[in-house]
């Protein structure tokens, strides 16, 4: 690891501990937020005024934090290196009449969120994470992390074909979780979580929650040379994104304003007021141009020396189905992060990008892997492309290649959540 390099083996530990207490993204958002506190940022209400004052700062709303780093010079011009991460994951989500039963089970009733790989949520025992809406308008967050509810697989016995003709699942009949035996009645899901955390049933009035696989992150293997945990779609990279952010902040002589952008709901599309295609970054980015004294004409200039590498996980060569990858790309866990290409824009990364990309790894002593989508099968998409043509700012797609990706439990290169810190924190720093 080169001397500019800022994390090791240590990061992965303590993302371990971040997975661990960010079942939601409204969790993740609060521990990020936190993190950067520690390192003297404050929060700015959208709300209120904005100064221009060098500084860090951050913006909170729902489950998407935005936050930037004001070094001491910084003109209304200078231009922003962004990180750009997505806070949600495939899971399920609690409906709004949530109380229900059948054949003496009691149960919950969920929607299924994002392109979750259903199998995996069977028989895991599931806690129940999220946030809570209190009559004032205020909220609070809730976390049950202890085994709670369970979504029972059909036994064998009664389905012979499942080994040989696969696993049949109807999103609507069979994936509603247990959490109990006897009738139900209105109301005793959220009875249950107010008392969790000592509050009157009546006071809230709203919610929005989710559930969680409760077994904890884990180093795998016979050396412990991979990662095994929940969220790290995309979790990793919010968590890499934290971390550059607070180390670029205290460097001297920073030429851009280094800024982390983590949104919510990119998994269904990413269309929301937290999402990556509302108007949320670009809001956080032009008040900052504003506040500095800036107009129309430095915002123009400081958004076209912009540029933003999108992090989120992608496909390492699976060692089964190796058939379904490009056969020239095969990235690998601890190879270090991937530069992810589509020429039909479903990643943004173009030749520009890739070279400064390339140049940030070598800066941090960081290798790097190429990926690229067999072309027999259709290729996932970021928030890259949509960043780039809503803000018309310069886009990379980049991030960790992982195993099991939108599975309640994913697998990862136990060195490469460090790699990719240390390549996002020399790109920040440029």
């Amino acid at each position: 690891m080169s001397e500019t390099a800022r994390f090791d083996r240590g990061h992965t530990d303590d993302l371990m501990t971040f997975l661990a207490a960010s079942p939601s993204p409204y969790h993740a958002v609060a521990n990020a937020a936190a993190r950067l506190e520690k390192a003297g940022f404050r929060q700015v209400e959208e709300t209120a005024a904005w100064d221009g004052r060098p500084g860090g700062k951050y913006v909170l709303r729902g489950g998407a934090i935005v936050a930037w780093y004001v070094p001491e010079g910084a003109t209304p011009a200078t231009p922003y290196r962004i990180i750009g991460a997505h806070t949600d994951s495939p899971n399920l989500r609690v409906k709004p009449l949530p109380d229900t039963a059948a054949h003496g089970w009691r149960q919950i009733a969920v929607e299924i969120y994002g392109g979750t790989l259903l199998n995996t949520w069977l028989d895991r025992d599931l806690g129940i994470s999220g946030r809570l809406s209190l009559r004032d308008g205020s909220y609070r967050l809730v976390n049950v992390d202890r085994p709670l509810l369970r979504v029972p697989q059909l036994a064998v016995h009664l389905d012979r074909a499942v080994n040989t003709e696969g696993l049949k699942l109807d999103r609507q009949r069979h994936m509603t979780p247990i959490w109990g035996l006897g009738e139900t009645r209105e109301g005793e899901l959220i009875d249950f979580l107010a008392d969790e955390i000592g509050l009157a049933s009546g006071e809230i009035t709203g919610w929005d929650l989710m559930l969680h696989s409760v077994e904890p992150p884990a180093l795998l293997g016979r050396d412990r040379e991979l990662l095994a945990g929940p969220r790290m779609d995309n979790l990793l990279s919010v968590h890499a994104g934290t971390a550059a952010l607070a180390a670029a902040a205290g460097s001297a002589g920073l030429p851009h304003i280094p800024v982390l952008a983590a949104f919510d709901h990119e998994e269904n599309g990413s269309q929301s007021d937290t999402g990556a295609d509302g108007p949320l970054l670009g809001n956080v980015l032009e008040r900052s141009v504003f506040a500095r004294g800036g107009g129309y004409e430095e915002r123009a200039r400081a958004f076209a020396g912009t540029v933003c590498l999108s992090s989120d996980t992608g496909h390492a060569v699976h060692p089964n189905y190796a058939e379904r990858h490009e056969p020239g790309h095969h990235p690998v866990p601890n190879g270090g992060p991937i530069l992810k290409v589509n020429v039909n824009q479903r990643y943004a990364t173009d030749g520009q990008g890739r070279a400064l990309f390339v140049a940030a790894c070598e800066r941090a002593g960081v290798p790097w892997q190429s990926f690229v989508s067999n072309n027999a099968v259709p290729c996932g998409t970021t928030i890259g492309p949509i960043t780039a043509a809503r803000h018309g700012i310069a886009t990379v797609d980049i991030g960790a290649a992982i195993l099991s990706m939108h599975s309640a439990r994913e697998l990862a290169g136990a060195d490469d959540p460090f790699l990719l810190a240390n390549a996002v924190t020399a790109f920040l720093e440029g």
